[in-house]
């Protein structure tokens, strides 16, 4: 049993169910192949648990903002029900911020956060009041004209990179000495350029970093966190007078693709937090966290029936249809991004029976399209479905449409009082009418009006 109550051996039978009454109610089969689930009653714990967490480690009446950084799933409805559970949105995008407009986020539950703001992303923001993180000093100068020109309720701040190193991935680790992100603060006359920005600017009145997400060991996203701290204190100091009045900590919290146990908890993170940086939680400073793959990750399954099996030097292969297009980082970086399948007949109950090492196939037509190498999994027949497990984040939201293959319908589901399991649509499976009409469809002959002088 997780803390607060998130039990995996919990997640694992809703999601069982969920797989059966999918096949059962026509979500799945020869005619739906593919579809993402999403556990609702597990979003709304994990949600629970984030702000139980920080309220066990914060003075009484801190003010705290749970921002879920959008990027992580990107769906309008799983928006919506992280706001009824008290969760906000970080976005790093007009698109972003356009799905939680349409969530119904307010800007005050709303935080920006981008490394390429565009002068209309910004002006945008502080027309609407949405607190703003500046990356560098040039989207600080901008903020400056814009300041002057106009009111704003913006709570507005500057990014920094506290430089602590990298994690296990390099590609998730943001606080790196060569970071793209943040005022590296460790580079010379970085850090007492972020100081004098504050002197002059009055209404700056944030701090942020993020270190990293997953690969990122606890230890060092404290660390990150109690660098920031000090800078923050620091400028309070010299300033005289408490100015900085809010510390964004970011995100990150590293997501366990081994089994259904959650590890880390928020409740380790948080209390690791509060040990090795005390004076964060006294009541000084408000907090926003900016949590995104941790929320969703292990509430999300893909299935995918299986077309076809084979067998090719000496080894099984079942041909389904997930792959590159619903898992991207997997399929191209199998060693940092290995996640578990999971074996359903044809009536979609767990398989059992011998393991047998087979290869797990995706439909996209390169051979590196693999959900999974060499797994030892009971045998996969012709019509069975093969589930890949801890997909709420990063993967089915996030279509990359290699051959042109359709996104797949995205539900969310409960236990139904009487029995069962009750299915709300989250996105349609994508038509091919969409599919051609995103590829050009309607300028289809376009290129044959463009002609260069004297070629004709």
């Amino acid at each position: 049993m997780d803390e607060y109550g998130n039990s995996g051996e919990g997640r694992a039978t809703r999601r069982d169910e969920a797989v059966r009454a999918a096949v059962e109610q026509g979500l799945l089969g020869p005619d739906s192949p593919i579809v993402g689930l999403l556990d609702v009653t597990g979003i709304r714990e994990s949600a629970a648990e984030l702000r139980a967490a920080f309220a066990e480690v914060t003075a009484p009446g801190t003010p705290v903002l749970h921002a879920f950084a959008v990027k992580a799933t990107p769906l309008v409805p799983v928006l919506r029900l992280l706001r009824d559970e008290g969760i906000g949105a970080e976005v790093a995008s007009p698109g972003e911020l356009a799905l939680a407009r349409a969530a119904g986020l307010s800007p005050a539950e709303t935080v920006l956060d981008s490394p390429a703001k565009t002068p209309a992303e910004l002006r945008e923001a502080l027309a609407l009041g949405i607190a703003v993180n500046a990356d560098n000093p040039q989207e600080l100068d901008r903020i400056d004209g814009l300041v002057r020109s106009a009111v704003s309720r913006s709570p507005l701040g500057i990014r920094v990179n506290p430089q602590v190193g990298g994690g296990s991935i390099g590609a998730t680790s943001t606080a790196t000495a060569t970071s793209k992100f943040g005022v590296a603060l460790r580079d010379e006359g970085a850090r007492e350029w972020v100081v004098r920005a504050y002197l002059d600017r009055p209404w700056l009145s944030r701090l942020h970093a993020h270190t990293g997400s997953q690969g990122i060991p606890l230890p060092l996203m404290a660390q990150g966190v109690a660098e920031t701290y000090a800078l923050a204190e620091e400028i309070n100091r010299r300033i005289g007078r408490p100015q900085i009045d809010t510390i964004d900590i970011g995100g990150g919290l590293p997501v366990n693709f081994a089994s259904d146990v959650t590890a880390p908890t928020y409740a380790e993170y948080a209390r690791a937090l509060r040990e090795a940086v005390p004076g964060l939680f006294d009541g000084r400073y408000g907090l926003v966290t900016e949590f995104g793959r941790s929320l969703l990750a292990k509430h999300g399954t893909i299935v995918a029936r299986v077309e076809y099996t084979k067998s090719a030097g000496g080894r099984a292969v079942a041909v389904t249809h997930a792959g590159v297009q619903v898992a991207t980082r997997t399929v191209y970086v199998p060693g940092s991004w290995p996640l578990r399948i999971t074996a359903y007949d044809g009536k979609g109950r767990p398989k059992s029976g011998p393991e047998v090492v087979q290869d797990v196939a995706g439909p996209a037509c390169f051979a590196g399209d693999l959900l999974a190498e060499g797994r030892a999994l009971p045998l996969l027949d012709q019509g069975d479905y093969a589930a890949a497990l801890d997909t709420g984040a990063y993967y089915f939201a996030h279509h990359y449409a290699y051959n042109s293959l359709a996104r797949p319908g995205i539900y969310g589901f409960v236990p139904a009082h009487a029995g069962g399991v009750r299915f709300a649509t989250v996105r349609d499976p994508q038509t091919l009418t969409s599919i051609v009409a995103e590829s050009g469809g309607a300028h289809a002959g376009a290129l044959t009006t463009l002609h260069a002088p004297g070629s004709r």
